[in-house]
């Protein structure tokens, strides 16, 4: 009975739904897996094939302009339409790993909450926040408090025993 209550609920939110969110929802599907489709490489070797198989063509049909035309259209086109394809797949990973990022600031305790959503900043507030990490970390450098930094005898330390393996 509960599982009918849901499925009619879910029912009736579709119907509800605006035309735009329908397509928009439709595009983010299609996006996804166009993206996985098209960036495999099964899809680079049929281009590979196709681009060859155009080359062995041209005498066929003496380099003629119809010839160059075909390959000239066809790339246009299928290069126009990768743009949004890949633009809707990048907003979304990007919107995804700015969300998981958010969650670590927010879970970490010393954190500076301030640091979520960064993505909405002006490009001078974001430069000004550049400037004052540059400084935090050219502190950290001077009084020894960088974890990450590697010294240059440790490096040759290090070049020098990777030698012996």
């Amino acid at each position: 009975m509960a599982m009918k209550t849901q499925k009619e609920k879910l029912k009736k939110q579709e119907e509800s739904r605006d035309f735009f969110c329908v397509v928009s929802d439709a595009f983010r599907i299609f996006a996804r897996r166009s993206s996985m489709v098209l960036g495999s490489a099964w899809a680079f070797a049929g281009a590979i094939l196709i681009i060859v198989l155009w080359g062995l063509t041209g005498p066929t049909f003496h380099y003629s302009d119809t010839w160059q035309l075909i390959i000239n259209t066809g790339t246009t086109i299928v290069t126009f339409l990768m743009v949004f394809l890949i633009q809707n797949t990048q907003n979304r990973d990007a919107k995804a790993t700015h969300l998981k990022l958010d969650e670590v600031i927010r879970a970490l305790k010393g954190a500076r909450n301030e640091l979520v959503d960064l993505e909405k900043l002006s490009d001078e507030d974001l430069t000004s926040l550049e400037k004052q990490f540059e400084r935090v970390r050219k502190k950290a450098e001077r009084d020894g408090n960088n974890p990450g930094r590697i010294e240059s005898s440790d490096r040759a330390e290090r070049a020098s025993g990777d030698q012996d393996i």
